[in-house]
């Protein structure tokens, strides 16, 4: 795997193909979970994690699992991975746990997770899948980490709420206060607001896409122009 493929997969996880903006995959938990940022993050990232472990579990048997049953082993190996996260957060972030709930479980079916598998784990080598995965993962995290935040600021008028929850009393401090006195926007954390939240994120990518395209195609029409002259 040289530079450039690392390059690739970067760019198609973070920004071509992100699945929260793009491929619009695992649209429950990028709706319902990303009230706060703590959240959002948290279950972004215990995805992210099962994401990069399933990639290197699946990519070094491909060729031996028949295809008749890949997509049942697939699972399997998710269902396995999710349960130990499941496990670790129960141990040592209770609270964050009985928050996040159904969620945590629910990653074994979030289509984001087996699409990678399928996609690109059952057809690359260990490492450019681990790459993917945590790829993936870190574009999803990043939406619903802006999502999160968005959502809370306008809500809640904070940032940041609920940091003790993931690591303990001493960060019961980290709460930003963005608007003093607020007394919160319902619309904003039901949602409804994450509908909102989601669609100004896509329309807010895609303007960044074509002005980057029609800033391209005018560099290489300035670019053949000189050199013709």
């Amino acid at each position: 795997m040289n530079i450039s493929e690392v390059k690739t997969i970067l760019h198609n996880g973070l920004w071509k193909q992100n699945t929260g903006v793009v491929q619009l995959l695992g649209l429950c938990p990028l709706l319902a979970i990303s009230n706060t940022v703590v959240n959002a993050v948290s279950l972004g990232l215990a995805t992210t994690l099962v994401m990069v472990v399933s990639g290197s579990a699946i990519a070094p048997i491909r060729n031996y699992v028949p295809n008749e049953i890949r997509i049942p082993v697939y699972v399997l190996i998710i269902s396995v991975l999710v349960t130990v996260v499941q496990y670790l957060m129960n141990a040592y972030m209770y609270p964050l746990y009985i928050v996040l709930g159904i969620f945590i479980p629910l990653i074994v079916t979030n289509c984001i997770v087996l699409a990678r598998a399928e996609a690109f784990a059952s057809k690359n080598a260990l490492l450019p899948s681990a790459l993917d995965g945590f790829a993936m993962g870190i574009g999803l995290t990043a939406v619903l980490g802006i999502l999160g935040g968005m959502r809370e600021i306008v809500g809640h008028g904070t940032l940041f709420a609920g940091f003790d929850l993931a690591l303990g009393e001493m960060a019961k401090g980290w709460v930003i206060t963005i608007i003093p006195d607020y007394h919160g926007f319902l619309l904003a954390v039901l949602p409804p607001g994450a509908f909102i939240g989601l669609g100004l994120l896509i329309a807010g990518k895609n303007y960044l896409t074509l002005r980057a395209e029609k800033k391209s195609k005018i560099i290489k029409i300035t670019s053949t122009q000189t050199s013709a002259a």
